[in-house]
């Protein structure tokens, strides 16, 4: 063992570990630590890796149901869709690195979440995305960055998912000041396997060998973990080497090196390496299985000369995996790899000790007992405090601001960057790669993919109204559920579980932590009561520049099963002189508004109404005729209420319509009431329809057709509508180049 350290209190500022942490190690060891084992403990007790300030809020979340196979706690959760089959899914934030480093942060991030998906046997077949950025609209330096971060970004998602044959599917994009300073990335990636071949991230079995496989370890991402679990300053730019590089061709192989090795009955358990690298994945897989470890770090492959035990632990190349094999199988796992052009080499094996024991070159380098670096990390009870703003914010109404024209707050909200089409992102996706996708990005609302072994489809949307969860961190946390949820069930799908990504600011600040704690009650709620268990999910924190903190962002992605991928539900017009109903209560709530945002430059106000039964009610309605052939399309309506909806139905499908609501004030067809959706209906299912809507609001309200755009005062020629719609988010954000 090397010696203990001598400036300790330089090195564990540099480690962001506290007295009272060092005090802790001590005691754990029952001596002083050396180097390697305050690299170790630092990023197990990283925010990032440990959950120290969330995990007290996190208990409590509905996470079983007869169709869930797998919750939180593995690297991704799982649910039967039938036939045999599961799917595979979870979202995760990489939001640190993309700000600093875009192209490479939102690559990795899309290979570190496809990564958690293969490892437990599963194929990906589906991404999405949840991107939200600062002000782009202005000729300042700061807009200009947020374009460049933006461009960056969709760069890096589309060169890593289209290289690795994955199709990105739809996602949602949105921007804020509260953004300039901290971008958020969240990565959702879906996988199908048979749901009798899971593989889960254990390591049993004493003597049992554990075999690194994948890319060659480098000094790259070094630190990224600690990286991420601490707020930006102005001094973050020099982090630029803390994030990894990826490579996504080596993914591929890497993804189907493993695929055919779960073909065999070699593995016991299988980790990726993602934050923290080997020393996460090999204190996650020993942890599980109540076991212990022997590494020897110098026979782990590495890619560049005179690395320590120290940077071997704490890398966080990409591409890497950590198995769990039965003892005799080593070659013939080592011959798998070979032959994808991988390296493999057994580095270690399993012992009964509950400890992590490494060597380097025959000398141990570290000993640690494993649990209580997970049991006995710190689990913090960060005061909370309900913010200030709160109060100022509450009684502001829309009725406080001078009246605008209907015609005028139309064309400004359909100019906005939030509402008009992202063509110019997505076709830098390929999305029909593997040739299942039905419902892709600029298809409104949920996307989805046939299932080809059993014809069922799988639906799958990303959603946060983030103007929501400021003025109500608990109720825009269960409004987040509900659209996503909502969503799925516009496509004919019924929504079966979630997964979330809750993106926060500084929980040292007690308004930060209050707001997270009312988050994850207001998902507790909605998932019980929409009876969509959360199988999975993310927390990342300290979201925060220079002392401002975003807004709070819980990212949720629903996924739903459609009996029948020959009807999914599209969110288009679908044919000339068909009827549209708007369906669900209808009241002037302007609280949080795309409207008051765009108009009056203020988010502020009152949630709308929530009504779980309600909520659940419309589902029904939709996934019932549809499944009957009775509707044409569905779209809900949400941002920029009834208009905006209908304004995206018909420039997406090419198609006008006529159409007149009957409202309580003339500018609530942009009030965002939940619960509701436009319906389109042939004209013979137009009893058929009525009738099975009559326990909820419902009112016809037009008619599909034409080549002009009216909603009651509202005129504006299709032609112009899909100008507008189709090319000013190009204009934007290419602007600088």
């Amino acid at each position: 063992m090397s010696k203990p350290l001598e400036n300790i209190d330089e090195i564990l500022s540099q480690h962001k570990l506290s007295q009272t942490d060092y005090a802790n190690i001590q005691k754990i060891l029952g001596r002083e630590p050396n180097l390697v084992e305050v690299g170790i403990f630092s990023a197990m007790w990283s925010e990032h890796c440990s959950y120290k300030s969330s995990k007290k809020h996190l208990g409590g979340f509905p996470t079983e149901a007869p169709w869930v196979i797998q919750g939180p706690g593995e690297n991704a959760g799982v649910i039967d869709i039938g036939d045999g089959y599961a799917a595979v899914f979870k979202m995760e934030s990489h939001n640190h690195p993309s700000f600093i480093e875009p192209y490479q942060g939102a690559a990795t991030g899309v290979g570190g979440i496809m990564r958690d998906i293969f490892t437990m046997g599963a194929r990906p077949v589906a991404s999405l995305n949840a991107l939200r950025f600062g002000h782009v609209l202005e000729s300042d330096a700061t807009s200009a960055h947020q374009r460049y971060l933006v461009r960056g970004v969709v760069e890096g998602i589309g060169g890593y998912g289209n290289c690795m044959g994955v199709p990105t599917i739809g996602g949602e994009m949105s921007f804020d000041a509260c953004y300039n300073g901290n971008i958020l990335v969240n990565a959702f990636n879906l996988g199908i396997a048979k749901s009798d071949e899971i593989f889960y991230g254990k390591a049993e079995g004493v003597g049992n060998p554990v075999i690194y496989v994948g890319s060659k370890t480098g000094r790259d991402g070094l630190g990224g973990a600690v990286m991420s679990s601490d707020s930006f300053t102005e001094e973050s730019k020099s982090l630029r080497p803390t994030v990894q590089v990826g490579d996504p061709f080596t993914e591929k192989l890497l993804l189907e090196a493993c695929l055919e090795l779960f073909q065999t009955e070699h593995v016991v358990g299988i980790q990726d390496m993602g934050a923290a690298g080997l020393t996460s994945s090999s204190f996650e897989m020993a942890g599980r299985s109540g076991s212990g470890m022997i590494m020897h770090l110098d026979k782990v492959p590495a890619r560049e000369e005179g690395m320590t035990p120290y940077e071997f632990m704490l890398s966080e190349s990409q591409e890497r995996m950590l198995i769990c094999a039965k003892k005799g199988s080593e070659q013939e796992i080592i011959d798998i790899f070979n032959k994808w052009e991988l390296d493999a080499a057994v580095v270690g094996e399993v012992t009964d000790t509950g400890r992590m024991e490494l060597f380097w070159h025959g000398e141990k380098c570290a000993d640690i007992p494993v649990d209580p670096v997970s049991e006995e990390a710190p689990v913090l009870d960060r005061p909370t405090r309900r913010p200030r703003y709160l109060d100022a914010i509450a009684h502001v109404s829309v009725d406080d601001f001078d009246v605008v024209s209907n015609q005028e707050a139309f064309e400004t909200l359909l100019a906005s960057m939030e509402v008009v089409d992202k063509g110019w992102v997505y076709r830098q996706y390929d999305a029909m790669v593997q040739t299942n996708t039905v419902k892709k990005g600029g298809d409104l609302d949920a996307s989805v993919i046939r299932v080809k072994e059993t014809g069922r489809a799988l639906a799958m949307s990303s959603d946060c109204n983030v103007r929501f969860c400021y003025i109500d961190p608990k109720g825009g946390a269960a409004a987040a559920v509900m659209e996503s949820g909502r969503n799925v069930a516009m496509s004919g799908a019924r929504p079966l579980a979630i997964t979330d990504c809750l993106n926060y600011g500084n929980p040292e600040n007690p308004e930060v932590m209050w707001q997270f704690a009312q988050g994850c009650l207001g998902i507790k709620e909605a998932c019980a009561k929409l009876n969509t268990p959360v199988i999975g999910g993310n927390v990342s924190l300290y979201n925060e520049t220079n002392g401002v903190s975003v807004f709070p962002t819980p990212s949720i992605a629903t996924v739903g099963l459609n009996d029948d991928q020959n009807k999914v539900l599209m969110s288009s017009f679908q044919h000339e002189g068909n009827l549209l109903y708007l369906v669900g209560d209808n009241r002037s709530e302007f609280g949080g508004s795309l409207y008051m945002k765009e108009l009056y430059d203020t988010v502020a106000g009152t949630l709308p109404d929530m009504d779980y039964d309600k909520e659940l009610a419309l589902w029904d309605l939709v996934i019932e005729g549809n499944k009957n052939g009775w509707l044409s399309a569905a779209k809900d309506c949400s941002s920029g209420g009834i208009a905006i909806a209908l304004a995206k139905m018909a420039a997406t499908s090419g198609l006008g319509c006529q159409v007149a609501v009957v409202l309580e004030h003339e500018r609530d067809i942009f009030a965002e009431s939940m619960s509701r959706a436009i319906i389109e209906v042939a004209p013979e299912n137009a009893v058929v329809f009525e009738t099975m809507a009559q326990t909820l609001t419902c009112q016809k309200i037009g008619t599909v057709g034409g080549t002009e755009f009216t909603c009651n005062n509202v005129h504006m020629p299709l032609q112009t509508l899909q100008q507008t719609y189709y090319h000013r988010f190009q204009e934007i954000i290419e602007q600088d180049i």
